[in-house]
């Protein structure tokens, strides 16, 4: 049966897909996917995303080089979102960082706070 026989695409045709780097754990990004990003993605080994801003299919990492290759898709028990295990390259975050959630929140202080330490500095990297 295939993946997309399982899987409930949401309004607009995406579907929410949780990126979690493989060796770490750690919890990448949350990104969405149309059904062209899905199969680009299961069909190459690396992330294809929607990027929803540019109304645009995308790779991770095609302009920063920081790949994402997947290693295992989960689907959850109601087939309305991915978790997809990756080995990341570099950082999946476009601020510098490892991962997008390199901040938190402190309760007793009623802070964000940064917990992450980057690892490229975007400028260097990205053209504005």
């Amino acid at each position: 049966m295939s993946i997309f026989e399982h899987i409930k695409f949401q309004e607009g045709g995406l579907i929410p897909a949780v990126i979690v780097e493989d060796a770490s754990g750690s919890v990448l990004t949350l990104c969405y996917m149309n059904r062209e990003a899905l199969e680009k993605t299961l069909a190459t080994g690396e992330v294809h995303v929607y990027r929803r801003s540019r109304k645009q299919l995308m790779k991770k990492g095609v302009t920063s080089g920081h790949t994402q290759a997947v290693k295992e898709v989960f689907i959850d028990c109601e087939g309305n979102s991915l978790v997809i295990r990756v080995a990341q390259k570099v950082a999946a975050c476009a601020a510098g960082y490892f991962t997008c959630y390199f901040r938190r929140y402190n309760p007793a202080t009623d802070r964000i706070e940064t917990v992450g330490e980057k690892v490229f500095e975007p400028k260097d990297v990205y053209r504005v």
